[in-house]
């Protein structure tokens, strides 16, 4: 069972989501919070793999939170929810380490692969929505641009190729098949480069590729 933490000021919404997921059979509830105390106080407790959590919330938002509950020595993957699609705390809290973001509206077979995704280890970088919030927020200033670029100077020409078909989306399986490699060294240029860089996941790797005008 995926051990999940749903954090949402709405009782409603959170009442909802534990149904979605619970429904999906892998996926257990653990807990609920109302807001970002709650939910790190909530993480210390319950130990879940996985935390969905808003990030317009009264009190302890969920871009505190984030800061908080990503800086823990074993830190949940953190899923942000949000209304609005291009919201410019889901980006910042992409660069504080969460795994990827939700809208509230998402399809429930969508939100519990989602939540099977990210407790596999993958980021959620959606093509269709989570690139498109990237590539908006991204502050392409010519120091960072360039500081971007010197970063990604380091990659050898195969790793510079795997992390632009990242940064577009891509799953594993998608890049071996553009690329012609396994999924096995697919996975295994992606931790590379990942290490390489110094960076914690795909999310992060996306934005510095977008950082360098690259994407």
């Amino acid at each position: 069972m995926i051990r999940v933490l749903v954090v949402d000021d709405e009782e409603l919404v959170r009442s909802g989501l534990r149904l979605i997921l619970e429904a999906a059979g892998d996926i257990a509830v653990v807990g609920e919070a109302r807001d970002g105390a709650e939910a790190v106080s909530a993480v210390a407790r319950l130990r879940p793999e996985v935390v969905l959590m808003d990030v317009r919330m009264p009190g302890t938002d969920g871009l505190t939170a984030a800061a908080r509950l990503l800086s823990l020595p074993d830190a949940p993957k953190l899923i942000m929810l949000t209304t609005f699609d291009l919201d410019e705390y889901v980006h910042e809290a992409l660069r504080l380490g969460a795994v990827g973001f939700l809208l509230k509206d998402t399809p429930p077979r969508e939100l519990s692969a989602a939540v099977r995704t990210v407790a596999g280890g993958q980021a959620m970088l959606s093509p269709s929505v989570t690139k498109r919030l990237i590539a908006s927020y991204v502050d392409r200033t010519p120091s960072r641009a360039e500081t971007a670029r010197r970063q990604l100077s380091g990659l050898t020409r195969r790793e510079e190729e795997v992390i632009r078909a990242l940064a577009r989306g891509l799953s594993n399986a998608q890049i071996g098949r553009e690329l012609r490699l396994t999924e096995a060294t697919v996975k295994a240029h992606v931790s590379r480069v990942l290490a390489k860089l110094g960076l914690a996941n795909r999310v992060q790797a996306a934005i510095l590729v977008h950082d360098a005008d690259l994407g």
